[in-house]
């Protein structure tokens, strides 16, 4: 069959000996569940995402001393594969297929056992490891062998062999991190240590399972590969058995941005396309690729055989399934923010999704149906009061959802407008097609009283925030980030931003302007050629600021000590290119025509904007509460002290799941 809006990503394709039934892989991921020990949630997890037409699990360790931290998942014995087999069972239950991917951490663990073609030390890792010997290498071989032979005993459709994103192979392969002299070291030994993994895998798990390796199109780091070794590694890889090769980009040490939001859709599908011009196997593309629209895109263009989305498949597990119905338009959008998975994950805690809080939670968080119909009133169009809106909804109640603005969205409509973080419109998108879908009767333009609620079986207080005002003298003039990002105000050349927490980042990101075009953006992070830059690291090209910036806290520290584990440093290196100054430890003393004045310093600035937190808007929760109604409180209208989409989309879920 034919499908007219995706026609090619919901094509069949052979990878090996496996005949899958579309071309959209769900690529690798750690969550954390394994570590957990519940294998019926791992396997739950997996199975609710059956519709790819191949998983890769998240990487798993051929040996201890490969395991990313000390007692992650690894698989070792006949009892790792025994666990595995409830996830493979699951899974071909669901008519899927999937994939085991085997991932030696090298000088990544963080432990001090960990191992690396040489002893150099990884710059976000506390430990140095130890060279391997002769010995210890042919032991790590063994080690992807028998691993091998453990996934195919498991049930798995196939394995992965990870030789991307800095790990060992990785390491093996770079001469950043293999300064060996023996048969092992140089470009040469790199490449044989690869291949020979390779060569283990296949031979373990024989002819009938398909075989995948990850390669590093680009490592993004000193001493990085180049071009001809890519090339030469990929022809080598396809004659010692892979069926595919699925495309990776950067180290984590790796100083630009590969997979954050303000990284453009698409930015490395040259890459892959360059790569299916070197091999006869099919590509596999990847990172920044996050709708069915990008995938069928890329495929008609010829630049990969597949597509792999990772993180997309935590914000919709049904992408396959809503592309097939023609709705892409309901498909949950990931807005790479990375805030409930990756940063999670380096916190050691389990992943989940800002969109999806039920990602990871597919058996502790369940929309069951309500048992009563219940009317449902919902008071605020913003992240919680969506979220709970559509989850009331699912569990069959009758939704009225009001909105004081003419239009839903709240603070993530602010966040739209921000350099980097345009993903929030589709976002928003997604939650009108998706309340439209569900009946919600939507209520713009109105903010109810107390009376108007007084016919509902439960309501939900979805209020939000409003802008704090800090009480600095003379603030009375000062535009709030809400003004400013909304275009209610306007700023001048040079601009004092009262708070440099997240909400100053973004404002300072928004008022000295970022990259409009992928070009732009490559210039700007010296991304280049891995043909002319090895490693395909070439010098910044930051275009000037549109403003003069200066950001100042009354918090000693670091600026920006609340962003995101994994994207914090990407917003610092931007902010820091374009000359943006971050005080902190500072007192205020007044805000005039001069700018900011400072206890020891006047900042001046034509305009100064107040970026100094928020606080509840919780008037009708108290008034509500005041005629002995109990309301379910959620999102920025229960606590405003650091609240963001995350948090607020997740405690919408969770309410309606109690209601």
């Amino acid at each position: 069959m034919v499908w007219p809006m995706f026609p090619r990503l919901l094509s069949p394709v052979a990878l090996g000996p496996l005949r899958l039934p579309n071309r959209l892989l769900m690529g690798s991921m750690h969550t954390g569940l394994e570590e957990a020990g519940d294998w019926g949630a791992v396997a739950a997890f997996y199975a609710r995402r059956a519709s790819a037409g191949l998983i890769v699990t998240g990487g798993v360790a051929p040996c201890q001393e490969g395991a990313v931290f000390p007692g992650a998942t690894a698989m070792v014995s006949d009892r790792d594969a025994a666990r595995h087999r409830r996830v493979t069972d699951a899974v071909h239950a669901a008519g899927g297929r999937i994939a085991l991917q085997l991932l030696h951490a090298g000088r990544y663990a963080m432990g001090p056992d960990c191992v690396a073609p040489s002893a150099v030390r990884s710059p976000i890792s506390p430990f140095a490891p130890l060279a391997l010997d002769a010995g210890g290498v042919e032991r790590t071989l063994q080690a992807f062998g028998t691993a091998a032979a453990l996934a195919a005993e498991a049930g798995y459709d196939g394995v992965e062999v990870m030789g991307s994103e800095g790990y060992l192979i990785n390491q093996f392969l770079a001469p950043r991190t293999n300064r060996r002299d023996d048969a092992w070291g140089g470009g040469d030994g790199g490449r044989r240590f690869a291949v020979e993994v390779v060569a283990r895998v296949r031979a373990a798990i024989g002819p009938e399972r398909a075989l995948l390796f990850r390669i590093s199109l680009a490592d993004l780091v000193e001493g990085g590969q180049t071009w001809g070794d890519v090339a030469l590694l990929a022809r080598a890889v396809e004659a010692a058995g892979a069926d595919a090769l699925d495309s990776g980009v950067g180290w984590h040490e790796a100083r630009v941005p590969t997979i954050a939001a303000s990284v453009p859709r698409g930015a490395w599908t040259w890459l892959a396309a360059r790569l299916k011009g070197e091999v006869g196997i099919p590509v596999v593309a990847t990172n920044r690729l996050p709708s069915a629209e990008d995938a069928e895109r890329v495929l008609a263009d010829g630049v990969a055989d597949l597509v792999s989305m990772a993180r997309p498949f935590l914000a919709d597990p049904d992408i396959v399934v809503k592309a097939r119905g023609g709705r892409p338009d309901l498909t949950a959008p990931c807005i790479a923010c990375n805030q409930a998975c990756l940063d999670r994950t380096f916190e050691g805690k389990l992943a989940s999704c800002l969109v999806n809080p039920r990602a990871g939670r597919e058996t502790t968080l369940v929309l069951a149906p309500a048992d009563v119909a219940r009317r449902v009133a919902v008071v605020g169009a913003g992240a919680a009061g969506m979220a709970a809106a559509l989850a009331c909804a699912e569990r069959g109640h009758r939704v009225t959802l009001w909105e004081r603005d003419g239009a839903v969205g709240g603070q993530m409509r602010l966040a739209a407008a921000v350099p980097g973080k345009e993903e929030f419109g589709p976002l928003l998108r997604w939650f009108e097609a998706a309340l439209r879908e569900a009946g919600v009767e939507l209520r713009l333009g109105a903010a109810p009283l107390p009376d108007d609620l007084a016919g509902f079986d439960a309501v939900v207080v979805a209020t939000g925030v409003r802008p704090r005002r800090p009480g600095i003298p003379g603030e009375e003039g000062a535009p709030s980030y809400a003004e400013v990002l909304s275009g209610a105000a306007g700023a001048g050349g040079r601009v004092a931003l009262v708070g440099a927490g997240p909400i100053g980042f973004d404002v300072a990101t928004a008022l000295v302007g970022a990259p409009g075009t992928l070009e732009e953006w490559r210039a700007e992070w010296g991304v280049g050629d891995p043909a002319l830059w090895p490693g395909g690291l070439a010098p910044p090209r930051p275009a000037p600021p549109a403003r003069a910036v200066t950001m100042a806290q009354r918090r000693p520290g670091k600026p920006g000590r609340d962003l995101g584990r994994t994207t914090g440093w990407i917003h610092r290196l931007a902010l820091a290119a374009k000359g943006v100054e971050a005080l902190s430890g500072v007192a205020y003393e007044g805000i005039g025509p001069e700018g900011l004045r400072l206890a020891h310093r006047v900042v001046e600035a034509d305009t100064v904007v107040l970026c100094a937190g928020q606080e509840s808007e919780a008037g009708l929760a108290e008034a509500l509460r005041a005629r002995g109604v109990a309301p379910v409180v959620v999102g920025g209208a229960r606590d405003a002290s650091g609240v963001d989409a995350e948090r607020a989309i997740r405690e919408g879920v969770e309410a309606a799941a109690l209601i």
